[in-house]
């Protein structure tokens, strides 16, 4: 009789996000107290008009937007994808250096495909965003958790400890996902000096890049002699401009690297959605002002967060994290996370994740810990889950 499935892809585990939303079937919440969705990280309104004008006009007028395109993207978009950005980080890098995906998620798995194979070992950041150690176990590689401290930031001495022979990828992600934290400039600098020291890739994914509380440049790596040889970088348009549907992101990294990318790209789609590339290309022309109000509206829910948790320290909670779209927090009940959780849907009219969608199952802190994904709830819908929070009694 023929395996029926495929031993790595047995021993993954399944999106954390669709196992969340089979804790509401069935559920009914009355409207005096409808469901708080904080699980998923991604908008759930539709683009600006203006965005979704255009979009239309192109699906209408611009015939060529319905036929394949260029592996790795728009040359129009990939020019202006590099001189974006060698205006934000202040550094030179040439549109050969980028590459358009259809989405952040598969910007990760193309460029991974090229680094590490079955067998080999990547360095993740614990809590780590679940679709990275997804990819890990479905390729036979081994997800290597670097445990944070307190304040969820790597430490690179431990990181040190854990490069082995199979070491191929150091994976970070800032601001991060699940955390919130956003990691300083010299901290990156010391990963990628690391990296570079044992001849193996920083991966930097920055889908949050645009919601960064800091003003200025994120981080120097792009000023680095010879980057192309170390540095990965990964970004989302699904954030800045809510093209989730559209599935629309992007790698920078030396033409090689890119070169071997391409065969991945164009096994697994071809070319990126042809109407999402020209819709990020008028987004990234038009939408600065828009984007930066976004940003500001983000922000100042981050704010409602730290300001208002008071409420929950009281009541025996910690804030661990709290940045971009999310809030890390840890607790204080004598029941498991992955218990906790799917008990605030009918107790509290909450839907979040547990700390063991983002852990290994090793790690203890998993069953203390929660996300709180706060970008698609505002200040007023802050204060209600606070509330909820606050009045549990378990």
């Amino acid at each position: 009789m023929v395996e029926p499935l495929a031993t790595h892809m047995k021993h993954t585990f399944a999106s954390p996000i669709v196992d969340a939303k089979r804790w509401i079937e069935g559920v009914e919440f009355p409207p005096e107290r409808p469901l708080i969705n904080v699980s998923q990280a991604a908008p759930m309104e539709a683009p600006p008009e203006p965005l979704r004008q255009e979009i239309a006009r192109v699906a209408l007028e611009d015939v060529s937007a319905h036929l394949y395109g260029p592996v790795l993207g728009l040359p129009e978009l990939r020019a202006e994808i590099a001189t974006r950005w060698t205006d934000r980080y202040h550094a030179e890098i040439k549109p050969s250096e980028v590459a358009v995906t259809s989405g952040c998620n598969q910007a990760f798995t193309s460029v991974m495909s090229t680094l590490a194979q079955s067998g080999d070992e990547i360095i993740l950041a614990t809590p780590w965003y679940f679709n990275h150690k997804m990819w890990c176990d479905m390729s036979g590689v081994t997800a290597v958790p670097l445990p944070t401290g307190d304040n969820l930031l790597p430490n690179l001495e431990t990181a040190a400890r854990l490069i082995t022979p199979r070491t191929r990828v150091i994976v970070l992600i800032t601001p991060n996902n699940p955390g919130g934290v956003e990691y300083p400039s010299e901290l990156l600098t010391k990963f990628y000096a690391l990296a570079r020291e044992h001849k193996i890739a920083l991966v930097l994914d920055e889908t949050y890049r645009d919601f960064d509380s800091r003003e200025g440049v994120p981080h120097i790596l792009f000023r680095q002699p010879d980057w192309q040889d170390t540095l990965i970088h990964l970004y989302s348009f699904s954030k800045s401009f809510r093209l989730t549907g559209h599935r629309i992101g992007a790698v920078i990294a030396s033409e090689e690297r890119l070169y071997q990318t391409e065969k991945y790209l164009d096994t697994v789609t071809i070319c990126p959605n042809q109407i999402a590339q020209r819709a990020a290309l008028w987004g990234l022309r038009n939408l600065d002002e828009w984007v930066a109000g976004e940003r500001a509206e983000i922000l100042s829910r981050r704010d409602a967060i730290m300001s208002g948790f008071s409420q929950l320290e009281e009541k025996g909670w910690k804030l661990l994290g709290c940045g971009a779209f999310f809030a890390y927090v840890e607790h204080p009940f004598d029941i498991p996370s992955s218990e906790l959780a799917p008990r605030l849907v009918k107790e509290a009219g909450i839907l979040l994740l547990p700390g063991t969608s983002f852990m290994p199952k090793s790690d203890p802190r998993a069953e203390k810990q929660l996300r709180i994904a706060f970008a698609n709830i505002d200040t007023s819908g802050i204060t209600q889950l606070f509330e909820r929070l606050a009045a549990l009694a378990l």
